[in-house]
């Protein structure tokens, strides 16, 4: 079949609209009609080259290049076709996408730690996770997806594993925004900086992943909740959210938090700027008190390679600084049970999408997002015809 698709050709480059080819399910496989699908940062490291890896990484990748690349990871829709084999979904079923495709067989899904899945490596890689080979082309060209999901595309064909069945009584673009924004946040408050009742939390930059560090943190029962963030909109947002402070910058907030604490500092500092660069994690550090914990989520550039701490300081006060993907959340246990939340009323999801746009304006949309103007902006992919 044909339909349309946002892809990049290259770092620097535009989204661009452009026909391609999608081939049925083969076995394991399903064909997912993406009604929408969330304009998220991960998905403008390709343009800016963040997600660019070094010709020797390359190398060891066997690949030349990753472009062109149909965007998109945060998605929601519904299942139009299955292949042989599949058992978890019907066409039909409402569907959340899944960035982390886990197998249920690696040592890390077997341990409980399936955002870590052994499948996830290939993100980067050609052909389907099912068999290596490709399902979407461009003029007869094979073509990479984001995630290998491509919700930046009306149809993909994606492998049964990075598809959640999820309740057709919830909105599809709730459903979109759990996916990955809600989610990572929300785990990376919960999950890895294992926040309590009576915490001093900082999350540092306030956008669709920060916002959710906001709402977890306000859910795990914390008592100050300090959003960091330059801009006054997204610090506004923070507060309606569930923060209880906000500043315009890590400096701005160090001395308020010293008093607020009595000296004690901030329990963990959850780090969700844009692009996470090596020089931050020095005032990062700082904000956390004895026995703290710095979680790292956002994105770094792949070619970073050093960070500004003071060793000393990690060592003798026993701080400890954590990454995490996906907020270090289970797919499909984790995403049904936040839109669970959802439908108690105990997270907000509707409010989290400031704009929607047509696939035509996804260059509008993410130029809002540079511009600090919206905390998801949301793809809505026409009908099919």
């Amino acid at each position: 079949m044909k339909c349309r698709a946002a892809i990049v050709h290259g770092v620097g480059q535009d989204w661009s609209i452009e026909e391609i080819d999608v081939d049925p399910p083969q076995a394991g496989e399903v064909l997912v009609e993406w009604t929408h699908a969330g304009l998220c940062h991960s998905d403008e490291h390709l343009l800016t080259g963040d997600f660019d890896p070094p010709p020797e990484q390359k190398a060891m990748m066997g690949i030349e290049t990753i472009f062109p690349m149909i965007g998109g990871h945060e998605g929601a829709g519904i299942v139009r076709e299955v292949g042989p084999g599949v058992t978890q979904v019907a066409p039909g079923d409402h569907v959340s996408a899944s960035f982390v495709p886990p197998c249920n067989n690696c040592r890390y899904c077997l341990t409980g730690r399936h955002s870590l899945c052994d499948q996830g490596a290939g993100t980067f890689l050609p052909g389907m996770i099912t068999d290596g080979t490709s399902r979407h082309r461009l003029d007869g060209h094979e073509m990479l997806l984001m995630a290998k999901l491509g919700t930046f595309s009306e149809f993909s064909c994606v492998a049964e594993c990075q598809v959640i069945k999820v309740s057709p009584d919830y909105p599809l673009p709730a459903v979109a925004v759990v996916s990955c924004g809600v989610a990572t946040g929300y785990g990376s408050a919960v999950n890895r900086a294992e926040v309590r009742p009576g915490d001093t939390v900082v999350i540092v930059g306030i956008g669709g992943v920060g916002i959710n560090a906001v709402q977890g943190a306000a859910a795990a029962g914390a008592k100050n909740i300090i959003a960091i963030d330059p801009v006054a909109f997204k610090q506004e947002q923070a507060q309606a959210f569930g923060a209880t402070h906000s500043f315009g910058s890590m400096g701005e907030a160090l001395p308020a938090i010293a008093e607020m604490t009595h000296g004690q500092f901030a329990d963990s500092v959850i780090m969700t700027p844009g692009v996470l660069y090596g020089d931050m994690m020095n005032l990062g550090t700082k904000l956390v008190g004895k026995g703290g914990i710095i979680v790292t989520t956002a994105v770094s550039p792949v070619t970073q390679d050093s960070a500004e701490i003071n060793l000393a300081e990690i060592t003798l006060w026993a701080k400890e600084i954590r990454g995490t993907i996906f907020g270090s959340m289970s797919p499909h246990l984790d995403i049904p049970r936040l839109l669970s939340l959802y439908e108690a009323g105990q997270l907000k999801l509707d409010e989290l999408v400031t704009q929607t746009y047509s696939l035509e304006d996804i260059n509008v949309g993410y130029q809002a997002m540079r511009d600090g103007e919206n905390l998801r902006g949301m793809i809505a992919h026409s009908p099919a015809t």
